[in-house]
């Protein structure tokens, strides 16, 4: 059974996602507090982790990225009031792997949900059938354990930039439009945010090529997206 926590301080919202995820069969835990919730996520395993950004205590953003620092790579469908581009923006490069903003039509919600679940499933298959190590000159990716060495050096990834370079690397030579990305990472039509794959390329190049302008391992598909270097 799938676990989900619930940090939201609206008792009518946090009762209405725990009814329709009951309905899908997930076990749900929710909590109204932010540092109570930082805590429970911290201590115990969940699937996804649906948080809300305006917190008693401590907000969701600093939640986020306290769990990303201490390696926690759970899920987290971000759900907030704010609908302002750039809080989507920092929600997302803040570690979270989806957004969603107040008021919002439940089938949508649950259509994320599932996304998200439905990807998390496919990343375990994959690890389970091929636990080597991608190697490709100085740069090492553990599928596993989400860890990636430049130079027997840990890089320190955000989820999304991780999962963007591991579908590359396991595919190197394939071309991806940005509207192909958007769909593989984030697990749906995100139509008008292919900035956001612009944005996630970048930080991933500036961690991970030694010359960010003239990148050695993702390269630039003019016309087209992105590829992983295949002659490396």
């Amino acid at each position: 059974m799938k676990k989900v926590l619930v940090v939201e301080d609206d008792p009518n919202i946090s009762q209405l996602i725990q009814i329709h995820l009951n309905d899908l069969g997930y076990q749900i835990q929710v909590c109204n507090h932010g540092r109570q919730g930082f805590e429970i996520a911290n201590s115990h395993p969940f699937d996804l982790i649906i948080l809300d950004i305006m917190l008693p205590e401590m907000d969701g953003i600093s939640i986020c990225q306290r769990l990303r620092a201490l390696d926690n790579f759970t899920p987290i469908l971000m759900i907030t009031a704010k609908s302002e581009e750039i809080d989507k923006v920092i929600g997302l490069e803040s570690g979270a792997d989806d957004y969603i903003t107040k008021p919002f039509k439940i089938r949508e919600f649950i259509a994320r949900v599932k996304a998200i679940m439905r990807r998390q499933d496919q990343f375990h298959m994959v690890a389970a059938k091929d636990s080597s190590l991608i190697k490709f000159k100085s740069l090492e990716i553990d599928e596993k354990k989400r860890k990636v060495l430049l130079d027997e050096k840990r890089m320190d990834l955000t989820p999304k930039e991780f999962d963007l370079l591991i579908l590359m690397a396991r595919n190197p030579g394939r071309s991806y439009s940005r509207g192909e990305l958007l769909e593989l990472i984030w697990g749906y039509d995100f139509s008008g945010y292919e900035h956001t794959v612009n944005a996630h390329i970048n930080r991933l190049r500036s961690k991970i090529e030694q010359d960010p302008n003239n990148p050695n391992f993702i390269l630039t598909t003019w016309g087209v997206g992105y590829r992983f270097n295949d002659e490396l």
